[in-house]
């Protein structure tokens, strides 16, 4: 069981996607009614990626883009953001990147996503052995990269070299059906991969889907804090979540606010609550501040361009009246 206290380092690797996100424009338009789109760098890892440098941390990613205008335009977002992007290769042939063509608006929302040949699956086992894990604080990973191979066995190898090394895996269990070819196969890995994690974080359907039954979601996070986890976090929407750990059960509340889209806020929660372990906070207090830093995210247009910096977080805390009763 790897130590914790070693996120305080703030220098964390993430393995996972980066791609574009089209924003279809003005805000609150129907993709099919937009008279153009706001680009931004997309893809649930990196976006993590800019949550965690915005709060002054160092990210690193490891994946795959396609050899194209869109993998480059990845690369120069990664990049922008200060995303150290010296283990993402390039990819040619028929590979291409995630794109995501998404609405600014809450009712009736659409989310198209682009997955066929992702270049993103691309990355190898030699992808993953190709790092230094040493100087990093912890490995953070999103569900997606276990839906095909050669990704999936990279990131398990990308696991076991990492715990070598002592870091602490983070997983954000992200469930994507689209991507899986069953959605047995993909209980089956999630299952796999969360027994061997330090920190994970999932909303109650993804946690009732690895149980394998929707009723049943909170009794799997509780096995995990149990048995191997260190921090489980099970989401429930505008309900708040529950926070389990060995020593017991925290229960925490939502910011409200007057959300312009549904996207981004997992993302943000994830990197929000990091930055504050790693800033050596407490862990409710962790929790609180992912929970306003997707509060804050979507209210905005965009994932990564949406991400809080602190001075942002800090005020939105001062000026909002606080959490919803847990």
């Amino acid at each position: 069981m790897a130590d914790l206290e070693r996120i305080r380092g703030r220098n964390f690797v993430i393995i996972g996607r980066a791609g574009m996100d089209l924003y279809a424009d003005p805000p609150g338009t129907r993709t099919e009614e937009a008279q153009g789109f706001t680009t931004a760098l997309g893809g649930s890892s990196a976006n993590i990626g800019v949550a965690l440098t915005r709060h002054g941390s160092r990210a690193a990613l490891v994946t795959c883009v396609s050899d194209d205008a869109i993998g480059r335009f990845a690369l120069n977002q990664l990049d922008h953001y200060g995303i150290d992007r010296a283990h993402v290769r390039s990819v040619g042939g028929e590979a291409r990147n995630s794109l995501a063509l998404v609405e600014s608006r809450i009712e009736d929302h659409q989310s198209v996503i682009y997955r066929n040949g992702a270049a993103d699956f691309e990355m190898t086992a030699d992808d993953v052995a190709n790092v230094d894990y040493a100087p990093y604080s912890a490995l953070i990973t999103t569900g997606t990269v276990f839906a095909a191979e050669p990704s999936r066995s990279a990131t398990f190898h990308a696991f076991e070299l990492a715990r070598a090394a002592g870091l602490p895996l983070v997983f954000d269990v992200d469930y994507r059906p689209y991507s899986w070819p069953s959605a047995r196969i993909a209980a089956e890995t999630y299952s796999r991969a969360a027994a061997l994690c330090d920190i994970i974080v999932g909303n109650d359907v993804e946690f009732g889907f690895m149980a394998g039954d929707y009723g049943k979601g909170l009794d799997k996070a509780r096995e995990l804090a149990a048995t191997s986890a260190r921090i489980v976090v099970y989401k429930m929407g505008e309900e708040g979540a529950i926070t389990l750990t060995p020593d017991g059960e925290i229960r925490t509340g939502i910011y409200p606010v007057d959300a312009l889209k549904p996207t981004g806020a997992g993302d943000s929660f994830l990197g929000g609550m990091i930055a504050a372990l790693a800033e050596g906070r407490k862990l409710r207090d962790a929790v609180l501040r992912g929970s306003a830093c997707a509060a804050i995210v979507v209210s905005r247009v965009g994932c990564a361009p949406a991400m809080p910096t602190p001075a942002e977080l800090e005020d939105f805390l001062a000026s909002h009246p606080g959490p919803t009763a847990a």
